[in-house]
């Protein structure tokens, strides 16, 4: 139900063709809401028929040229609706924890060397973040709206300062041990 708000957000912020907004996604929305190329283009023809956004008219109609859509009020009626209504935190979901349950009734065989490899991962992400706070939200850029989008990055920053911290904390920790027997 998201994608096509995330969608909107996207095209109020500013109108784009779908390649346009499938960049743009790509570098800001989908580090929290992930989809593919073609979700974007299915969703686009989705919120067109709706009556939630169009196509702008082309300067040049010609065969395979690119649209670039608009928000029309439907559409920005949509998405205020949409945040405005309630919505409950969904529950944690991750197999890294769940595997580490497992581990301790099959052995550690393998997870520490794959736990690394998150710990890796979740610092690489930290970085970027950093590097994207760095660029983008500089000293003195204090906007009502600028505010905001900066809550949303350090949501992210947090989350991955949190991972990469659990993950250096669980390697100390991991011991390394076959599985007992069954319990009598």
């Amino acid at each position: 139900m998201s994608l096509p708000h995330a969608i909107l957000t996207a095209l109020l912020e500013k109108p784009s063709s779908g390649l346009e907004l499938t960049r743009r996604f790509d570098k800001s929305i989908a580090y929290f809401w992930p989809s593919t190329h073609q979700q974007i283009y299915r969703e686009l023809g989705k919120l067109e028929a709706e009556g939630f956004i169009r196509a702008l008219p082309s300067a040049q109609p010609a065969r395979g040229q690119k649209k670039s859509y608009e928000v029309l009020p439907a559409g920005r009626e949509e998405l205020a609706r949409w945040t405005a209504a309630p919505q409950d935190p969904k529950p944690l979901r991750d197999a890294t924890l769940l595997r580490m349950r497992a581990a301790a009734v099959v052995g550690t065989a393998g997870l520490a060397a794959d736990m690394r490899r998150h710990l890796e991962l979740h610092q690489g992400q930290l970085a970027v973040y950093r590097e994207i706070e760095k660029r983008d939200f500089p000293p003195g850029r204090d906007t009502p709206q600028d505010r905001l989008r900066h809550l949303v990055l350090r949501a992210g920053i947090d989350l991955e300062t949190f991972w990469a911290q659990w993950l250096a904390e669980a390697l100390k920790n991991i011991p390394d041990f076959e599985p007992e027997g069954p319990e009598s």
